[in-house]
């Protein structure tokens, strides 16, 4: 078998050196062996783990309700949880006795028709759920037989410690520990989505000292012992250790790929099987099918009680009449011959007479509850669940999936919707991004306009000179911009063919490209039917960055374990060129840093430090005179984010030699370091170097509206569906993109709460309430009833607006407003909030998004 790849001779990288990890509970380092700490996986060995001490779980799965044992139990309790069935059953069992004015088939019959419809309407969904885990256990992976040869392997079959080789677009089959990639430093990049519904690429990489297991035969002889945590549902964290070669080297979620995840952008990867079947982080995350009633049952159940009650009242009166009758007028009835009576009829024990007629008459007047109500909707939620797993608007071509109803009991809940609460990012917008507008040197590009820009200008023209469809507007325009290159839609003409040469601040412009094109994470790939580089990154931004730079002369083409290559095609002599630049050190972004460092060594030997990031981050690391260009940047910036654009902030400095030298051995020493006091000390040194920087410019990117998105909000408004929007923007930039997706309207009333200046907490609070309260009263004094009003909350007002002593009050604006908008939010506040909608309102609510992901 010919190399997958060339490989140099391997030595301790620096790259990708900086990735901030906790373990359990934030702690840092844990014990492994300790409670908890006890998991102990024979690489390639899986035999050594099938026995005791260890036989571990195999790798098949259920998520059905039932099994073949527990089918009859279960169903026949799931059915007589419903109060008519319990009572017709109550009246099947006395239909035997001489009570009954009927058959006893006359009772039986109805009953178990109704039930045995209802358990086969369970016993159909629950087989549509064996056979889908049926496919899912079926899947075939190759999987290490000995010898170096890999063979197919059915999922259910994969054992703890085999060694598995996953392809590109295809689904990992248990958590693994990734041994090595195609890609020559040991990345991969898994999509995520079936986890926490994110689809931004997230990047594994696998230890150095597995990445030469590149080929089948190397797997050979391959022998190791990890040893870990025990199965648990975190999904983010993970403490072991390998040992290998003799040593001991520790492992983080970085080297885990998990179960359901997908491999993306990546033509194969090795790995070993840690965790197998419901020992997998996601089967551990899955709960039992809940046995889930809709309020339409509910509700059922309700007004079966009060016709209960109905008829209870009738057999008890009618009863009562029967043993007056039975003790007053019976012995005069001759052709009844009472002194031949027995209990039922005996005039000597009218009470008797009148109890065992109260169960007669509660059967015949039984039909006063309707058993064929159950049958009618039984059937009609089938039906619905058959349409709607047809129905061809709910069919995306370019996945191939139609729509899934896995139970029609909820059916109806989609029509009970009140409240829809749902994030920006992903959810209304595409989560694909186009280079639209930068910032270099004080100096802005780009002329391009986006969504926001033309609802924004629709909606002053509305206001000037009557209505106008936006839907019309926007697709027009939308049609008029297309952009032929995929992440780039850009129009400029000074930027544009190399005319930046022409600019007074060339040698800026420059630097601003040469960031964009090796400030990055991303792996290169020829595309042969074009020629040109497309590029796998970790989130759609970097893309967008790298083919911003691609086309304005900047290529970025290739990557090796310590540089990156980026092909210069404008110059001053006119022909291309290929520089290298050496990766030093890469400070990776996370969410809370919200930055990201490179420090790289160019041809002449100088060493910069690059980085983009939020602008707020970088305006407070700037030096005094690395803030020329800040008071244009921060009006660009502004106007972007006015256009609901997404924007980053570009900075560098140039390092000595000894200032780098200094640095990096402390930045080393963290690194290796082992404790709890490891992250704490990487944060410092990464904030030792990043500072002091100077400003270069700005970019930004469009995330563009999901297709259809203003359509459906305002049919969604049009129906009476309240929508609540959380997302992380600035309030100018929500309100725009709330014109431009139709979430605010033409004659919308706006309730705004901004942030309050005061660092007196009474104060800020008082002045909520105050703003709250008097929204309220402006609702309730409108005339118009077909009056609609918008909430519009910043972020840190709204962290006072949940407490407990407000949160009502901002409930009850919330509610009477068809659209709320709250900015600048946290994850933490969009679970609050929904919790908040979901708990308080007591209707049905939907949550799409973050706010789905963190209430849970």
């Amino acid at each position: 078998m010919a190399k997958g790849r060339i490989r140099a001779k391997l030595r301790k990288s620096h790259l990708y050196t900086f990735c901030l990890y906790q373990g359990p509970n934030g702690k840092g380092q844990q014990t492994v062996g300790g409670p908890g700490f006890s998991r102990i996986v024979h690489c390639n060995g899986p035999q050594l783990q099938s026995e005791r001490p260890f036989k571990y779980r195999s790798n098949d799965i259920s998520t059905t309700k039932y099994s073949f044992i527990t089918f009859l139990p279960k169903a026949l309790y799931e059915q007589f949880n419903r109060v008519a069935n319990l009572y017709f059953l109550g009246c099947a069992i006395a239909s035997v006795t001489p009570l009954s004015p009927f058959s006893a088939l006359s009772m039986i019959a109805p009953l178990a028709f109704v039930v045995g419809l209802s358990m086969a309407k369970e016993a159909l969904e629950d087989w549509k759920r064996f056979m889908q885990d049926m496919e899912v256990n079926s899947r075939k992976v190759k999987v290490h037989t000995g010898e170096g040869a890999f063979g197919k392997k059915a999922w259910e079959k994969v054992q703890v410690g085999d060694v598995v080789r996953v392809e590109k677009d295809q689904f990992f089959p248990a958590d693994l520990l990734l041994l090595s990639s195609n890609y020559e430093d040991g990345i991969c990049y898994v999509e995520t989505m079936n986890l926490d519904g994110e689809t931004n690429l997230k990047a594994k990489r696998a230890l150095e000292v597995t990445l030469d297991l590149d080929e089948d035969e190397d797997f050979k002889n391959f022998k190791g012992i990890i040893k870990c945590e025990d199965p648990n549902p975190s999904l983010y964290t993970f403490v072991g250790n390998l040992e290998y070669n003799d040593q001991v080297y520790a492992l983080d979620p970085s080297q885990i790929l998990l179960r359901d995840s997908k491999l993306r952008n990546t033509a194969y990867i090795y790995g070993v099987a840690i965790f197998t079947g419901p020992d997998s982080k996601v089967m551990m995350n899955s709960t039992n099918s809940p046995s889930k009633r809709s309020r339409i049952e509910k509700k059922m159940d309700y007004i079966i009680y009060v016709l209960f009650s109905v008829l209870l009242v009738i057999s008890l009166i009618s009863s009562f009449g029967f043993a007056v009758e039975i003790k007053y007028s019976m012995p005069e009835w001759w052709f009844l011959q009472p002194q031949e009576a027995d209990d039922f009829y005996n005039p000597e024990e009218p009470v008797t007479s009148g109890i065992s007629h109260m169960v007669t008459a509660l059967m015949l007047y039984g039909y006063l509850l309707p058993i064929s109500l159950y049958v009618s909707i039984e059937v009609v939620k089938v039906l619905q669940a058959t349409f709607i797993n047809q129905d061809i608007h709910m069919y995306d071509e370019e996945t191939g999936i139609p729509a899934q109803a896995r139970t029609s009991n909820l059916n109806e809940e989609l029509g009970q919707v009140d409240t829809i609460l749902s994030d920006k990012t992903g959810t209304l917008t595409c989560n694909q991004m186009d280079f639209l507008k930068c910032s270099i040197a004080g100096t802005a590009y780009g002329s391009s306009t986006n969504a926001v820009e033309l609802a924004a200008a629709k909606q002053m023209a509305n206001d000037l000179e009557g209505k106008v469809e936006l839907d019309a507007v926007v697709s027009y325009s939308e049609k008029d911009r297309q952009s032929p290159i995929k992440g780039f839609n850009f129009e400029d003409s000074r930027l544009m063919n190399g005319n930046w040469l022409k600019e007074a601040k060339v040698e800026d412009i420059i630097l601003f490209f040469r960031i964009l094109a090796v400030c990055h994470t991303a792996i290169p790939e020829l595309n042969e039917d074009t020629g040109s580089y497309t590029y796998e990154a970790e989130s759609p931004d970097e893309g967008a960055f790298l083919v911003a730079a691609r086309e304005f002369g900047f290529e970025f083409f290739q990557r090796t374990q310590s540089s990156v290559f980026v092909r210069e095609k404008y110059t001053a002599s006119g022909k291309p060129i290929d520089r290298e630049y050496k990766i030093l050190n890469v400070l990776e972004f996370t969410s809370k840093r919200k930055r990201m460092t490179v420090i790289i060594k160019d041809e002449d030997g100088q060493i910069l430090l690059m980085c983009k990031g939020a602008d707020s981050i970088i305006f407070d690391r700037l030096s005094k005179d690395g803030r020329f260009y800040q008071p244009d940047t921060t009006k660009h910036l502004n106007e972007y984010g006015e256009a609901g654009l997404r924007t980053l902030a570009l900075a560098y400095k140039k390092l000595e030699e000894s200032e780098y030298s200094a640095w990096n051995t402390e930045f080393q020493k963290a690194k290796t370091s082992i404790g709890a006091d490891r992250d704490i000390m990487l944060e410092n040194a990464a904030e030792m170097m990043e500072k002091d920087l100077i400003l270069i410019g700005a970019t930004a990117v469009e995330d563009k509206l999901q297709k259809g998105v203003p359509k459906c909000i305002d049919k969604l408004a049009q129906a009476g569906l309240k929508l609540w929007v959380l997302t992380g923007d600035k309030m100018e930039t929500a309100i725009n993109i709330g014109f431009s997706c139709s979430l605010l309207r033409q004659g919308m009333k706006q309730i705004c709460i901004p942030a309050i200046d005061s660092d007196v907490k009474e104060e800020v609070k008082g002045a909520i309430l105050k703003q709250i309260n008097n929204g309220s009263e402006m609702i309730k004094a409108e005339k118009d009833p077909h009056a609609a009003f918008a909430l519009i909350i910043d972020g840190k007002t709204l962290s006072y607006a949940l407490e407990d002593d407000i949160k009502q009050h901002f409930l009850d604006l919330g509610v009477r407003c068809a659209s709320v908008i709250c900015c600048r939010v946290s994850p933490k506040q969009k679970a609050l909030v929904t919790r908040l909608v979901k708990l308080g309102t007591g209707k049905t609510t939907l949550a799409i998004g973050d706010g789905a992901n963190d209430v849970g």
